[in-house]
């Protein structure tokens, strides 16, 4: 496996380096050598004293990434907190290619093991919601969006007359998903 670092507004120590080489070289025995892991450590631009720090771990595979991204206060903890998340893609991709019946780029590996370990909760629908779109501007969902403290807001866009999407970046700003049909 080889492993590829990329840091933003952070200077990853050599201390750091080796604590990320060891814990992510447990995930070799699920890839073949020539596989390739992306680390990209962040310093993040907060309004807030506080600095927040993220990790990112992508695995880019045949026909696949594998991504998990950790954000918090101390870049070591980052590191504990994004290998579980991957293995759990790692474990579901195996699970998808397998009802494929696909081949997978796993070494011989028993995968049915850890997937007895961790039972993987069959997600559903808890709460449905309905409401009449009002038609309005986009100045006017941010101001909606803001008023109901909620991380997205949907609303029929007044000049398109198509409904769209406002919601909260990580860095705060606004994004916006148009529909077409």
């Amino acid at each position: 496996m080889t492993i590829e670092y990329l840091c933003k507004n952070y200077d990853a120590s050599d201390k750091l380096k080796s604590v990320i080489d060891k814990k992510v070289q447990k995930l070799d025995k699920f890839f073949d050598e020539d596989t390739r892991i992306k680390i990209a450590l962040k310093k993040g631009n907060t309004r807030s004293t506080d600095d927040l720090y993220t990790l990112e771990l992508t695995i880019m595979l045949d026909g696949a990434v594998l991504r998990a991204e950790v954000t918090s206060d101390n870049m070591y903890n980052n590191i504990d907190l994004a290998l579980p998340k991957l293995e759990k893609q790692i474990i579901r991709h195996h699970k998808k290619l397998e009802s494929k019946s696909k081949k997978f780029r796993a070494r011989d590996m028993s995968f049915q093991e850890v997937v007895e370990e961790q039972p993987e909760e069959e997600k559903m629908l808890v709460r449905s919601k309905c409401y009449t779109l009002v038609p309005m501007s986009i100045d006017d969902a941010i101001e909606e969006l803001e008023l109901v403290g909620h991380n997205f807001f949907v609303f029929l866009n007044k000049s398109t007359d198509s409904i769209n999407v406002l919601y909260v970046r990580n860095d705060g700003n606004y994004g916006l998903i148009e529909t077409v049909v």
